[in-house]
């Protein structure tokens, strides 16, 4: 029971096929108290009937693009729990159009919308949370390998994404005297919500089972015990990184 009597905040559950939600099955088996966020009423359902097999988790809206709704979280997790001991962000949008295409084209207000979701977010989560962290605490999020190599049809969504990855160094350097570590996690392609608006991504997976010296898909679970390792005591060292889980397509992909 790694995560016995620890408490945290996980955004970005959608639905059972989510890496957050393998990440939060993981986090619940090892005894956590979550928090769950959903962006709005039309997705709160998803999330409302996960939760029930959940041990009595608080359930809170959440839209990121809201510094409102952002502090309105943390004042009730402080109000219902008083600390905080671990935050998992799983939140990245662009719209569809700029997932396809060339980069080149990417419209200024798309460029601001992912960036602002996937990765200022975390910045915006990371100076609400670290107050309720007075005994240290772990912040995780989720990249892909699109914010270190170029990934046809992800386009902003690979700059956003290293630009994520950026805010995980910086924000480790700056939290890390206050025992509070920051890392990141990228996965292998996975079939998810998100990952069905971007042009092709079928043939990604199939390329990336091809190449892989694991030679398989990435599944939710694989990424939930590497969540679990840098959220719990076990990563204690660790902060400022980013963890690929991806069969191995690092070494592969040239």
């Amino acid at each position: 029971m790694l995560m016995q009597g620890k408490r945290g905040l996980i955004v970005g559950v959608a639905n059972k096929w989510s890496i957050a939600w393998g990440i939060t099955q993981k986090l619940a088996e090892q005894g956590a108290e979550l928090c769950l966020t959903y962006q709005n009423e039309r997705l709160s359902k998803n999330v409302r009937e996960l939760a029930e097999g959940l041990n009595n988790p608080l359930l809170l809206p959440l839209d990121l693009t809201s510094d409102k709704q952002i502090v309105m979280t943390f004042e009730r997790l402080k109000q219902e729990w008083g600390h905080l001991d671990f935050v998992v962000h799983a939140a990245a949008f662009a719209p569809r159009a700029a997932l396809e295409g060339q980069f080149l084209a990417t419209s200024r207000e798309d460029f601001r919308l992912a960036h602002d979701i996937s990765a200022y977010s975390l910045t915006a989560l990371a100076q609400m949370a670290h107050p309720l962290m007075s005994e240290g605490g772990s912040i995780l999020t989720l990249s892909y390998l699109g914010g270190q190599r170029v990934v046809p049809n992800y386009n902003v969504m690979g700059v956003a994404k290293a630009a994520l990855e950026a805010s995980v160094r910086y924000l480790a350097a700056d939290l890390g005297p206050e025992g509070i570590r920051v890392n990141a996690v990228s996965a292998g392609p996975i079939k998810t919500l998100a990952a069905s608006g971007i042009s092709g991504f079928g043939s990604m997976m199939r390329h990336h089972r091809s190449r892989t010296p694991l030679r398989k898909d990435t599944d939710i679970f694989e990424v939930g015990d590497a969540a679990l390792f840098l959220l719990s005591s076990m990563g204690r060292g660790v902060t400022g990184q980013v963890l690929y889980v991806d069969g191995g397509f690092s070494i592969m992909a040239e």
